[in-house]
């Protein structure tokens, strides 16, 4: 009896250690309250503290800079160019300098003549104007390209859609908002100017999300960290009346959903220069490959891991220096990772590295088939002959431009990314055997003689550009448009101070 007595009995160090956890525990949840309460009290100091009111839709960056200086400090950050990893970085590197196949995959496409990695976001704007994709317009009225294609380089565009409409904003020639599209982008493009919330400025995601029958002013808080990225690092397409800007969202965000609808409306961005086969020119669908990745589905956000939290002096804010992860590891994977860097940056090539084998092989064989595709032409291929082939190398460079235009997608979801790849090398592979078999028609039967396209410079001879008179149009617009731009921006107060 005593002993049962003695064991139930609760030692006295016992409830001393329970009275120390729960004191602990007391303590550590109002520190947090504490935080938490200073956190708002920053943020409410912030927004009632500011000194210029700013209204509607502005978009002269700098204005924004005396309310909240240390977000637009890092956000003009973002014109580094001097992070580097093993596959590019920050800096504009000459893609097809490195990949001429990508050239002849292009040709009778603007994208044969000029194509470079991306820049940060500051460099937006000035990028537009020098690639040669947009030719040298003399006139606002000459231009090449649609004006659609200023959409996501600056927060200029959701104020001229508000002013003029976005219909008429898209059906002008692109230089013809030359003189109004001069900020980078910045603040107006995700933030409502008079509180500061995210906020979905470019119709083109509310009209995707429409389609799929969504209602986009559902969206949580932390799927807006998302969404305010996937206003423009998606696939889209410009429809050939009107040039207006519209996702292919209708059977879902899929690379199969997208095909599905540009194949109903029988769609193609160009009609391929020797294969004759009707091509999609994929944009960049970051968002898309992003959503089948394991962080999308843990719940992580683009935000989260591009634009980490930073503390200042006791402020915790978010980085606006929009980068790699890969430059700022301790904040970004290791927040939730506890791999050394080293390991963790190793486990990223490893991806990278896998995707680029077939990446290699995809640009190879595709190339080809457009070449051998030339020869089958040349040699009196008819359309009925042809049809099986063409389709095959429409289908296999949708998925191989799906895949390398997606920014990060070897990172962001490895397996459906090279999945997308393997699709389009078995697509390039039949492509080849139809032609093949052509050519056995026609009475050939040997090795299709290839022209030499180991460099840029002849595989954009071979397809017959002039980049010599490319590169001097596009001088003469820069010494002369450009600047007439500018001081014609500058003369409607559309610039803060000329850049």
């Amino acid at each position: 009896m005593s002993r049962t007595r003695q064991s139930n009995s609760m030692k006295p160090w016992v409830g001393w250690l329970l009275f120390f956890v729960t004191l602990g525990v007391v303590f550590l949840l109002g520190m947090l309250a504490a935080s938490v309460t200073q956190r708002r009290a920053e943020i409410a100091s912030v927004m009632n503290n500011r000194k210029v009111e700013i209204t509607g839709i502005e978009s002269r960056n700098e204005l924004f800079a005396v309310n909240y200086p240390r977000e637009y400090e890092t956000w003009t950050k973002t014109a580094d160019t001097t992070f580097r990893s093993e596959f590019n970085g920050s800096s504009a590197v000459d893609v097809l300098e490195q990949r001429p196949e990508m050239v002849i995959l292009w040709a009778g496409y603007a994208f044969s003549k000029d194509y470079g990695t991306p820049r940060g976001h500051m460099h937006a704007v000035e990028d537009i104007r020098e690639t040669l994709r947009t030719g040298a317009p003399m006139t606002a009225e000459e231009s090449p390209q649609p004006a659609t294609c200023w959409t996501c380089k600056s927060p200029d565009v959701p104020r001229i859609m508000d002013s003029v409409g976005i219909a008429e904003f898209y059906n002008k020639p692109w230089a013809h908002w030359g003189h109004e599209v001069v900020n980078p982008i910045g603040c107006a493009d995700c933030h409502d100017a008079e509180t500061m919330d995210l906020k979905i400025t470019r119709p083109g995601l509310i009209e995707g999300y429409a389609a799929m029958g969504m209602n986009i002013q559902e969206a949580t808080q932390q799927e807006m960290r998302s969404l305010a990225c996937a206003q423009c690092h998606v696939e889209y397409y410009f429809t050939p009346e009107g040039k207006y800007l519209t996702f292919p969202w209708h059977n879902g965000t899929t690379m199969e959903g997208a095909e599905q609808y540009y194949d109903s409306i029988q769609f193609a961005d160009y009609t391929h220069k020797l294969s004759k086969a009707p091509i999609i020119k994929a944009q960049h669908p970051d968002y898309e490959i992003f959503k089948t990745g394991i962080h999308a589905q843990r719940g992580v956000s683009c935000a989260d891991c591009h634009m980490p939290y930073v503390s200042e002096g006791g402020i915790k804010y978010s980085s606006h220096h929009v980068r790699s992860p890969l430059a700022s590891m301790n904040n970004t994977c290791q927040v939730c990772h506890r791999e050394t860097e080293e390991d963790l940056r190793n486990s990223v090539y490893e991806r990278q590295r896998s995707a680029n084998q077939i990446r290699n092989l995809v640009e190879q064989e595709l190339a080809t088939a457009h070449l051998e595709a030339q020869f089958a032409w040349e040699k009196g291929a008819t359309e009925a002959q042809m049809n099986n082939a063409l389709q095959l190398i429409r289908q296999s460079q949708w998925r191989w431009d799906y895949a390398v235009a997606s920014h990060g997608g070897s990172f962001h979801s490895p397996v459906e990314f090279q999945r997308i790849l393997s699709l389009s090398l078995d697509r390039a592979h039949k492509a080849r055997f139809e032609i093949s078999k052509v050519l056995a028609q026609l009475g050939f039967t040997g090795n299709v003689p290839l022209p030499d396209i180991s460099t840029k410079e002849k595989a954009q001879a071979y397809i017959g550009l002039d980049m010599q008179q490319e590169r001097g149009n596009k001088k003469v617009f820069r010494e002369t448009v450009i600047p007439q731009w500018l001081e014609k921006a500058k003369a409607n107060n559309r610039l803060v101070s000329l850049k």
